[in-house]
């Protein structure tokens, strides 16, 4: 899959005082590209520190073929969440679920790309990468 980066920023669910309000803000500057397109919207996760806990890279993506096409390898192997987006919190409760599984060992993430796949009827799945 390749995947052409609208905005991005870097941060950490739990040292960043600021993660909310940063994430809010990349996906209000996407908005204004995303607007007149009916295409699936990524909420992409790379360039991990280490696991949850650590630094991380989000950028908000549509696929794309261009030269500048971040490309995800299509042999990764990924568990899928759906999110309840009939839920005002749905993918944040989601990813507590996942983080949650993973903490108690169920789940065993590869930390390479997870995303956050956004379709137009308004479904949400989220996509992690495991081993």
């Amino acid at each position: 899959m390749e995947l052409k980066m609208i905005e991005k920023i870097r941060t950490n669910n739990f040292r960043d005082e600021h993660v909310m309000q940063k994430i809010t803000e990349m996906w209000k500057k996407a908005s204004t590209v995303l607007s007149n397109k009916n295409d699936n919207v990524y909420g992409l996760y790379h360039e991990y520190e280490s696991d949850y806990k650590g630094d991380y890279t989000l950028c908000v993506a549509i696929e794309s073929k261009d030269a500048s096409s971040l490309v995800i390898p299509n042999d990764t192997k990924y568990e899928i969440f759906k999110v309840d987006h009939n839920e005002e919190q749905g993918v944040f409760n989601t990813w507590n679920e996942i983080w949650t599984k993973e903490e108690s060992g169920q789940l065993n993430r590869a930390y390479t790309f997870d995303f956050e796949k956004y379709y137009p009827g308004g479904d949400v799945a989220i996509y992690i990468a495991v081993i």
